[in-house]
């Protein structure tokens, strides 16, 4: 199912009018190459011209289409005229002479093992002309010749007064691009139709913390994995046409500027429908941080979904469109499929709407409207680094939204754990402590109330009504004694939110004595609410499980935000 719909991805994609926005032909791929050899028709070198734009070492290649490369394991394999420096010019970068000897030699080897209608091609003859007579010392001079031996890059020809690379000359692109023409060895399980079966499928690139030169979703490389004798992609045959389009269609999804990816923990996670759809490119959007130039971008995205859903309608694309998500993490040298989601585009946006839903809790002006998954997950953190979040949560929270199902454990017990820890309940931990707590409720079908996004002082929890009454006795004694270095809150709220019979008695003595320093009017108002919130109140429990400590760290930082509102449910008494 993955594959079929990665293959019609491509094949939408491959039907544009836009001959920018196509994706590759079959034989074909698009590749980064850093240094391109300018050559004139007699193989003299013209210049060497270095394609990298950016800053430092963020310095990136022009992209340029190329015959697609082969794969490359331990041993010698060149692609057609463009490889790196060692393929192409048999400069040695590692101290390894021989083996250099070797590939450069293939490298010839291969362009001369082009059609006779190839070779003939003037931009080819001029190639096979500077191989003869390239000599190491031609490059002398050339202020990228430290760069080459150091880093091995990409390089590719060119003749001069040309546009298009050597290997983007029609004549080379007849031999190498098109369908494949081997005899059918067996059935496509794609296509259903007979094919030639690829054997080692291209690989994926772009998938975060896998090989940097690729990995494979459908891979067979020691026997144990075989079935019925036979060998590699046979235990599952796909045609090579079929290989070659979803492994193009998922490395274009996985590309460095794609908008149909995000990245949350180890999982990449891409996105595409079977036709023009607005949710494509609005899932970056969405979920990611926005651009510092454009910091409102996420909240106008999330307005946009919001309206589709209550207009039953998107500026481009049907709801009925079929979306698909698909998310990756690394495996060594395999990739592992995270989660796998289709449903309607209308579906999934409601399935979006909801959880920004769930997590909608009041906070202060200041902080962001809508909270982005790398802010949410690095809120629940150790010192609020990415490095610290569990290796498996990002995944499992995308899964939980697309699927509409409970969000995962270990994303509440990290909120209220670090509720605990650093004694304080933040806009992100209350957050993830609310939705958390109202898909519980909504998903087991209890008789409990949803949390709302703001304090609600008609909710019963005594677990909420407790972490209210923390609130309101640190408010207390804030009032009482300006300028305090640590509250109760600094001392008291890790017992306070596990045990409360341990300390409540306590700090209910400790606010006489602070209410007494209030003036009349206010020490009223403030009995008033402590009243409010005991009534009930039946006793206080020996310990709270851990759920409950997340309804307190929830009671505490509502009414912690409703004291610094204008106008508190309160003082409207």
């Amino acid at each position: 199912m993955i594959l079929q719909a990665l293959d019609t991805y491509y094949r939408r994609k491959q039907a544009n009018p836009d001959p920018a926005k196509r994706l590759p032909s079959f034989g074909l791929e698009e590749k980064e190459i850093p240094f391109v050899l300018e050559i004139d028709a007699t193989g003299n070198l013209v210049n060497l011209a270095d394609t990298r734009s950016g800053d430092g070492k963020k310095k990136t290649g022009q992209r340029f289409l190329v015959p697609q490369g082969v794969k490359k394991t331990s041993g010698v394999a060149a692609n057609l005229l463009w490889d790196t420096a060692e393929y192409v010019l048999g400069i040695d970068t590692r101290g390894k002479p021989e083996r250099v000897a070797e590939q450069h030699a293939a490298f010839r080897t291969r362009i001369k093992a082009l059609p006779k209608a190839a070779r003939e091609d003037a931009g080819i003859r001029a190639v096979l002309a500077f191989l003869d007579g390239f000599r190491p010392e031609i490059l002398n001079g050339s202020p990228a010749l430290a760069y080459i031996q150091v880093s091995n890059p990409v390089m590719s020809f060119r003749l001069h007064g040309d546009l298009a690379l050597v290997c983007q000359r029609p004549a080379v692109v007849a031999a190498t691009a098109g369908q494949p023409e081997e005899s059918p060895d067996g059935v496509c399980l794609v296509s259903g139709a007979p094919a030639a079966i690829e054997r080692l499928h291209p690989a994926i690139k772009g998938v975060w913390g896998a090989q940097t030169s690729g990995a494979n979703i459908v891979s067979f490389n020691l026997d144990a994995f075989n079935s019925y004798g036979k060998a590699q992609g046979a235990n599952a045959p796909l045609g090579k046409a079929a290989a070659f389009a979803y492994t193009t269609a998922l490395n274009h999804l996985l590309g460095r500027d794609s908008r149909q990816r995000i990245q949350v923990g180890d999982t990449s996670t891409v996105f595409w429908a079977e036709e023009p759809h607005d949710l494509e490119n609005a899932m970056v959007d969405l979920f990611g941080e926005p651009p510092k130039d454009n910091p409102d971008r996420n909240v106008d995205a999330v307005k946009a979904l919001y309206s589709a859903v209550e207009t039953g309608k998107f500026s481009v694309g049907k709801l009925e469109t079929r979306f698909h998500v698909l998310g990756l993490a690394p495996n060594a040298a395999r990739i592992s499929i995270r989660f796998w989601e289709t449903a309607t585009a209308f579906e999934l946006a409601r399935r979006i709407k909801q959880h920004f839903d769930d997590l909608a809790v009041v906070h202060a002006d200041y902080e962001p409207e809508h909270l982005s998954l790398f802010r949410l997950l690095t809120g629940l953190a150790l010192l609020n680094k990415a490095d610290n979040i569990p290796p498996n949560l990002g995944g499992e929270v995308m899964r939980a939204i697309f699927e509409d199902l409970p969000y995962p454990a270990a994303m509440f017990n990290l909120a209220v754990s670090r509720c605990r820890a650093e004694q304080k309940p933040t806009y992100a931990r209350a957050a993830t402590v609310k939705a958390s707590l109202n898909r519980w409720i909504r998903f087991r079908k209890t008789q409990e109330k949803e949390f709302l996004p703001m304090l609600d002082p008609s909710n019963p929890n005594p677990a909420y009504r407790l972490g209210r009454l923390f609130a309101a006795l640190e408010k207390i004694q804030e009032e009482a004694s300006p300028g305090l270095n640590a509250t109760i809150r600094d001392r008291y709220y890790g017992a306070a939110s596990s045990t409360p019979v341990t300390v409540f008695t306590t700090l209910l003595r400790l606010k006489n004595h602070h209410m007494g320093k209030l003036s009349p009017g206010r020490a009223t108002q403030m009995e008033k609410l402590l009243g409010e919130i005991l009534g009930e109140v039946a006793d206080f429990p020996r310990q709270l499980p851990l759920q409950d400590q997340g309804r307190f760290a929830l009671g505490y930082y509502h009414q912690r935000q409703a004291f610094f509102t204008k106008s508190t449910p309160e003082e409207k008494q």
